[in-house]
């Protein structure tokens, strides 16, 4: 199925936020840690999906050192507040 705009032939963009997140901070000081595969491995799948309307937004969403656990990871908060204010029409970055 298309994303499809209610006139039907172009693509609607859908703007898309990449979050990662690694348990320790073992690596995250590597010129390329899983932070960056996960962002890679997530891009990639964005960039495959173009023709649809998918970007991918600049803003890194990472969270290196946290536990899945829990919600209260600094850039998972970010990211929530983002939408949140894009979806109250304050237009945050996202």
């Amino acid at each position: 199925m298309r994303n499809s705009n209610p006139e039907g032939n172009t693509p609607r963009r859908l703007r898309c936020a990449i979050y990662t997140r690694k348990s320790t901070e073992e690596e995250l000081e590597q010129e390329f840690s899983s932070l960056d595969a996960q962002r890679e491995a997530a891009d990639a799948f964005i960039q495959s999906q173009r023709r649809e309307g998918w970007i991918a937004l600049p803003e890194r969403y990472d969270d290196g050192g946290f536990t899945g656990a829990n919600m209260e990871r600094h850039a998972l908060q970010q990211l929530l507040a983002a939408v949140e204010a894009r979806r109250s029409g304050l237009r945050h970055r996202i």
